[in-house]
């Protein structure tokens, strides 16, 4: 199937209502794997990361990483989900070229954490509730890289490459219940809920969540029912969707596919499909095994876990203000509306936003510039607006120069510009092209005049009380000034020389 045999969104949703199902897999900030010593630092070496536990080699037996099991408590309690007095670990059976073990160590149907909930907020403040079956610890799988071949997948390739170092490394399991009733805003429902997790995830402290590392992705189940049916249709699972917008397009393609098939009498095959970010497609991986495949079993080497119930309070009572709540605050306190607040989230600025103003910049500054200029950087580069290369300490530096009359928009602008490109700070940039508003008195004075001699007509216009057209003038002005001058002073002197009340 092709982009080209989709059946429209519009027409879809007309027969079908969507089911959906989100997987979101967290790699914990530990600095020693889940089950072992070895480090979970990225970017080492390939295969330097790794021991016999890790690698699955006889006679090596694992060891929980305690701070594993207090992040997977923080996760559930801050998903208002109940936490088990008593769980264990098992063992996952299958075998594929990135599980040096031939088995995974999880949870099966005991996980630490169950029967939560997490509202998220649509673009148009709607909450919706999604609901959470469980969240469960587990190891990561090592990497696979395919090399040869158009598309860095094992079809094609003339060999493959394993790297252990992920192998073992933390990773939180979230499974929502079926999310039902979100109708045609499904995939606007899986984009908030990824994105409000995202948030609770950092805020709570226990990962970066830095999708585009990996460090969280998310697997999305799909369905269609036909209206009225009760009975959920065959699902597919588009795996490892690592950025929000992805998870949207993710979801809107396979309503889109589904349908198409369905229509044509066709019949949805229960699988595994990958996602592709070029053009928002999927195509087929393999056939989904069920539980029953996996041959799950309680895993021997490891003893069963029992939280302390005092020691779950006093987590739950160490548990940080949760982001919904925070960001009700800061609404309030930086005088803005749900949407704004919304988009602000949507962009990754809050956080950077927040340090600027702790670094001195007034609220409004802070989101202007993170949000305009800021933002489009990151738009037209593709980048986070964390990874651009410049500092909420910058940012406020720049608004600092503008508030002392150093800055204009504009050459604050170039500042901003100045400092992407790698130029240094602020200080730096304005010192290196000489971007200074100019104040001497002076030189103000000798542009203003050389700009009202070559536009007699618009000071004769001025000078008969047509303020407005000072515009002009002061145009003329910052032209003459490379955009240099106080727009504010400009102003003033152009209607002193004139002999015109402001």
């Amino acid at each position: 199937m092709t982009v080209m045999d989709l059946e429209s969104y519009e027409d879809a949703l007309s027969v079908y209502d969507p089911v959906m199902g989100l997987e979101v897999h967290v790699e914990l900030g530990t600095k020693t794997k889940m089950f072992c010593g070895c480090s979970t630092t990225l970017g080492a070496e390939p295969n330097s990361q790794t021991c016999p536990t890790c690698l699955g080699l006889p006679g090596s037996l694992p060891v929980v990483n305690a701070i594993g099991i207090e992040s997977a408590i923080k996760i559930g309690l801050a998903l208002n989900c109940e936490i088990a007095t008593w769980c264990r670990f098992a063992r996952k059976n299958y075998f594929y070229p990135d599980m040096p073990k031939n088995f995974q160590t999880s949870q099966y149907d005991e996980p630490i954490a169950f029967n939560g909930y997490l509202d998220v907020a649509l673009e148009d403040g709607e909450i919706f509730r999604v609901e959470i079956e469980r969240a469960h610890m587990e190891e990561d799988t090592g990497k696979s890289l395919h090399v040869g071949g158009a598309t860095g997948r094992i079809h094609g390739a003339s060999h493959s490459l394993l790297d252990y170092n992920r192998a073992g490394i933390p990773l939180i399991e979230i499974v929502t219940k079926p999310i039902e009733g979100a109708g045609a805003r499904a995939p606007e429902v899986a984009k908030a809920y990824v994105a409000e997790l995202r948030e609770l995830i950092k805020a709570l402290d226990v990962s970066e969540a830095r999708m585009e590392q990996g460090q969280m992705r998310c697997d999305v189940n799909l369905s269609l029912r036909p209206h009225g049916r009760e009975k959920f249709g065959t699902r597919s699972e588009t795996k490892n969707v690592n950025s929000l917008r992805s998870v949207e397009r993710a979801a809107r393609y396979e309503i889109m596919r589904h349908a198409a098939v369905l229509n044509s009498g066709g019949t949805i095959v229960q699988e595994t499909r990958h996602f592709h970010e070029e053009d928002g497609s999927t195509t087929a991986g393999r056939i989904k095994d069920n539980a029953e495949d996996y041959r799950y079993f309680p895993e021997p080497d490891l003893v069963p876990i029992a939280p302390a119930r005092d020691w779950v309070e006093e987590l739950r009572a160490g548990l940080p203000e949760l982001p919904r709540v925070r960001r009700d605050r800061l609404k309030t306190e930086w005088g803005i509306s749900d949407h704004e607040m919304q988009s602000a989230l949507n962009a990754g600025a809050i956080d950077l936003i927040t340090a600027t103003i702790d670094e001195g910049a007034p609220a409004d500054q802070a989101r202007k510039w993170w949000m305009g200029e800021l933002a489009r950087a990151s738009n037209e580069t593709g980048k986070e607006l964390a990874d651009l290369g410049i500092s909420p300490a910058q940012v406020a530096r720049v608004t600092a120069l503008v508030a002392e009359g150093s800055l204009n928009d504009k050459l604050a602008r170039q500042v901003i510009e100045g400092v992407l490109a790698g130029e240094g700070g602020p200080d730096e940039v304005v010192e290196k092209r000489g971007l200074k508003v100019v104040s001497d008195e002076g030189a103000l004075g000798a542009a203003v005049d050389e700009a009202i001699a070559a536009n007699a007509a618009v000071a004769d216009k001025i000078r008969a009380g047509n303020l407005a057209a000072a515009g002009a003038l002061i145009g003329a002005v910052m032209k003459l000034t490379r955009g240099q001058a106080d727009a504010k002073r400009v102003r003033e002197l152009v209607l002193e020389k004139l002999g015109v009340q402001g």
